[in-house]
């Protein structure tokens, strides 16, 4: 029997295989079991950014607790667009929307990047992570991204890794729109007032930054975000 697609999807970090046993988290347990009212027997599908996607089957359901046995592969793994999302955090709830919408897009890597005028300079990285876990469960793609600790911008550009392309979202600046990139690359969102001279000035001594515009509005930096990588996972074919 073949869980339906209204079965609840949860990423567990272990490895996935007929007949194996795992535990979900508390949180996981208590959504399942509480939220959802679950019950022993009940299907649901698991994946684990490797192995694809599994059915299986709860064993035993707790308010804390929750174990379940795999039974069969509904999916095999599948290639992802190779998109990163380089972004100034922003407030809370911004942050949070960011996190959610680029995961939905199918950014492989989210990279909270500090500018001079970056307004929130600490990231609550676990809730960061939950969220986008949340999300990739919700929209049914077979990885989480993976989310790396904030950067400084020069450090980001010092480190940046050859072969892949930077592509700047700039506002007021006389740039072409976002093209289809030709291999692995990432989209970079200023803060809210964007990039100083200094930064620009800087992003400009860089072979692999390509300067883009994402039309002729001025975009909250949130919407810039999404517009961007919905341009480029677009392009991707994602």
């Amino acid at each position: 029997m073949h869980p339906s697609i209204t079965s609840p999807r949860l990423f567990v970090p272990v490895p996935l295989a007929q007949g194996a046993r795992t535990a979900t988290s508390t949180a996981q347990a208590h959504h399942l079991g509480t939220v959802l009212r679950g019950a022993r027997g009940d299907l649901v599908r698991l994946f684990n950014g490797v192995d694809g996607e599994w059915a299986a089957r709860i064993t035993t359901v707790r308010r804390d607790r929750c174990e379940l046995e795999v039974e069969e592969r509904l999916r095999g793994q599948e290639p992802e667009p190779d998109l990163w999302l380089a972004f100034a955090p922003l407030k809370r709830d911004a942050t949070d929307l960011v996190a959610e919408k680029a995961t939905e897009l199918g950014a492989a890597a989210l990279l909270p990047v500090l500018t001079e005028r970056t307004v929130a300079t600490r990231v609550n990285l676990d809730r960061m992570t939950s969220i986008a876990t949340g999300a990739a469960e919700q929209c049914e793609r077979l990885s989480v991204p993976r989310i790396t600790a904030p950067m400084a911008l020069p450090a980001l550009l010092g480190s940046w890794p050859p072969g892949r392309v930077l592509v700047a979202a700039l506002e007021r600046q006389d740039a072409p729109l976002v093209r289809a990139a030709t291999g692995p690359a990432a989209l970079l969102v200023g803060p809210e007032g964007g990039f100083t001279g200094a930064e620009l000035d800087l992003l400009g001594r860089h072979a692999f930054v390509v300067r883009a515009s994402l039309g002729c509005r001025i975009l909250r930096a949130e919407t810039a975000a999404i517009v961007g990588l919905a341009l480029l996972q677009a392009s991707a074919g994602g």
